[in-house]
């Protein structure tokens, strides 16, 4: 008896434990989808296709639990009124969980969820217990920017929910269906390297979307369409799915495009006149290197800044800095010019210290472009010997490695011998780890 009653205690003591760590952090958006992957897989609408109560009951507690994680992520919020949610979970154990449940007609288990935590952490740990699902994996996330830059390897990061996946849609070959996708004439793209389980989930989500409302693809043709953390067009012009979102929310993006395509035409315009102002510099936005902006904000952002110039009247000689490039930041104060010769300019900048920076780094920039052009050739070439000498099937980096970094570090590669290296997938990164496809991740300055 007294040796259970120690096991015991010391059960509750590491769960104590756990929670003291995981309190002491917080979370951001993307973590929050990483750890609640789990939960989406067991109450995600697209396997309910066969009990249309269930289905429906799940659609919209989704829709409401979204646009809880959503209001806890604004900036400024001060409370939430407590959300209650019901959930149908698909499980094939039986639990003691003492959580408020009932089983319906078609024998799965009723989970009643009341939110009213004031931070994604917390709610992201209820969530999962509720359900009866494992918290171990929040442990292994990235939950702060300095963390981030000092992640180790997440080799041993717990992937339990990849078997089930497959035992409830059937996919047999998943990487089968990506390549098949691929194909089509419109691009589909990942925002970040999410597992083969998870992309064919995406994807599976989508075919049935297209079976249900074929005409909503009328105006997808030749676009990219990107599976990514929110829903809209982004300021590239790529058609978003979150990956959170239910079919809902994607049809009413779909048949919002032709509004999308009216607004991205007055936002080319916008930046025009934007380079008429500055002399010709040509406005951009850079995905890699940019907050991830929907159509709608990045239009308000250049157009009070349009407005500010406007009504300034700067001085620039028609043409006299064509060639040149910028982008727009909203977290910056000071002007500063990129290695890669694109100018950031806070969009609170003052007129007067906008003018006098381009003025003084004008020529600079354009050494800077032209040395970039000259590495990106330096890069590609460093990348297809590699690939060839270790008979890699895929060489790719992560955004975040520069074009310098890349070239570093292939160099270094080129003076080795790996023959283990053949027929594998090597990513460049910022440190080790193995991604859940097998990908082998190594840091650009690797060490011997």
């Amino acid at each position: 008896m007294f040796c259970c009653l120690r096991t015991v205690r010391r059960l509750c003591l590491e769960k104590m434990l756990l929670q003291c760590v995981l309190q002491s952090r917080t979370l951001s958006g993307a973590d929050a989808i990483n750890a609640l992957r789990p939960f989406y897989f067991a109450v995600h609408p697209d396997f309910f296709g066969q009990h249309p109560k269930e289905r429906e009951v799940n659609e919209n507690s989704l829709k409401r639990l979204n646009g809880y994680l959503e209001n806890l992520q604004k900036p400024g919020f001060r409370s939430l009124k407590p959300t209650q949610l019901t959930f149908y979970v698909r499980e094939r154990e039986p639990n003691s969980s003492n959580v408020q449940e009932s089983f319906s007609a078609s024998g799965f288990r009723a989970v009643s969820i009341t939110l009213h935590t004031r931070d994604l952490l917390s709610t992201v740990l209820d969530i999962l217990n509720s359900c009866s699902l494992s918290t171990e994996h929040v442990q292994s996330l990235n939950v702060n920017s300095q963390s981030h830059k000092e992640a180790k390897s997440t080799v041993n990061r717990p992937i339990k929910w990849d078997k089930t996946y497959y035992s409830f849609t059937g996919f047999k070959d998943p990487e089968e269906e990506l390549e098949q996708a691929q194909r089509m004439e419109t691009t589909l793209m990942w925002q970040r390297s999410w597992g083969i389980a998870h992309r064919c989930s995406q994807l599976h989500s989508l075919g049935r979307l297209v079976q249900q409302r074929p005409e909503i693809l009328k105006n997808v043709k030749g676009r990219t369409v990107v599976f990514t953390d929110r829903s809209g067009m982004s300021a590239a012009g790529h058609i978003m799915l979150g990956t959170m979102d239910v079919h809902h929310h994607w049809t009413k993006i779909f048949e919002r495009l032709p509004d999308y395509y009216k607004l991205q035409k007055r936002l080319l315009l916008l930046e025009d006149r934007l380079s008429q102002l500055l002399g010709g510099i040509q406005v951009i936005y850079i995905e890699e290197l940019q907050p991830l902006l929907t159509l709608e904000e990045y239009y308000e952002t250049l157009d009070s800044f349009y407005n500010r110039l406007r009504d300034s009247r700067l001085p620039f000689h028609p043409r006299s800095l064509r060639g040149l490039q910028m982008i727009l930041e909203s977290d910056r104060y000071a002007p500063r010019l990129h290695e890669y010769g694109h100018f950031t300019i806070p969009t609170v900048c003052d007129p007067a210290t906008l003018q006098w920076f381009i003025f003084a780094k004008a020529q600079e920039a354009r050494e800077n472009l032209k040395r970039k052009e000259e590495m990106m050739v330096t890069e590609k070439e460093l990348i297809d010997t590699s690939t060839e000498k270790f008979s890699l099937d895929r060489l790719y980096k992560e955004p975040s490695v520069s074009s310098a970094q890349m070239i570093d570090c292939c160099k270094r590669l080129l003076e080795e011998s790996l023959p283990y290296l053949q027929g594998m997938h090597l990513c460049i990164s910022h440190f080790y780890s193995v991604l859940q496809d097998g990908d082998l991740c190594i840091p650009w300055n690797w060490k011997n």
